[in-house]
């Protein structure tokens, strides 16, 4: 998958720098950039998730890291015949990491993610499906990770997205590739970065 992203630094207020925590702009690049893929694998789990439901809660729909851990994805999602459906999903990570991350030019650093077990307070993601199974989609996501490793402390995602699905073939609903667009914010530490990105 291709990713193409531009970080912004909007703020950068070190009141507290030292060991391996966020405490340059570079670092809390590396701390959002680390859960670029999770954000486009979440999205799909949610979409699995809705493809696979009988009921409005969908079975967990989980995936590993391409390093190490767990990504999880529960929720409900509305049901009936309508071509116009709603996901209203909680994201879980456990010891998760999609490998090192660098910047352009730079040295890397191994990041690995967590998120609380109590699926009340993970990270939201809200998806609304149009014109279902060729439309559009658009959604947010907000909540905080945990991170550890090359870097500690906690990233706050606050952010919307947009795109196209389709027919994958089976039936079945996925992201069409390449028209997906993320955007907002993200915390880490003491910065905030405005994100855009397309997948």
């Amino acid at each position: 998958m291709k990713l193409r992203s531009s970080l912004t630094l909007a703020s950068l207020l070190c009141l507290a720098c030292g060991g391996n925590q966020v405490s340059s702009a570079d670092s809390a690049q590396r701390a959002y950039l680390g859960l670029d893929p999770a954000i486009a694998k979440s999205m799909q789990l949610g979409f699995d998730g809705f493809n696979s439901a009988t009921s409005a809660n969908i079975s967990p729909q989980s995936v590993a890291g391409a390093k190490s851990g767990t990504l999880t994805v529960t929720g409900q999602v509305d049901q009936g015949a309508s071509p116009n459906k709603g996901m209203r999903l909680k994201v879980g990570m456990t010891g998760y990491s999609d490998g090192d991350v660098a910047l352009d030019g730079g040295s890397t650093v191994a990041i690995t993610y967590a998120t609380v077990t109590d699926t009340a307070t993970q990270p939201a993601l809200g998806l609304s499906l149009r014109n279902i199974p060729n439309g559009t989609f658009s959604g947010t996501l907000l909540g905080d990770f945990e991170m550890s490793g090359g870097l500690t402390g906690s990233v706050k995602l606050d952010l919307a997205m947009s795109g196209q699905i389709e027919d994958d073939g089976t039936g079945k609903v996925r992201r069409k590739l390449g028209t997906t667009t993320v955007t907002g914010k993200a915390t880490s530490g003491t910065a905030v970065f405005q994100v855009n990105l397309t997948l």
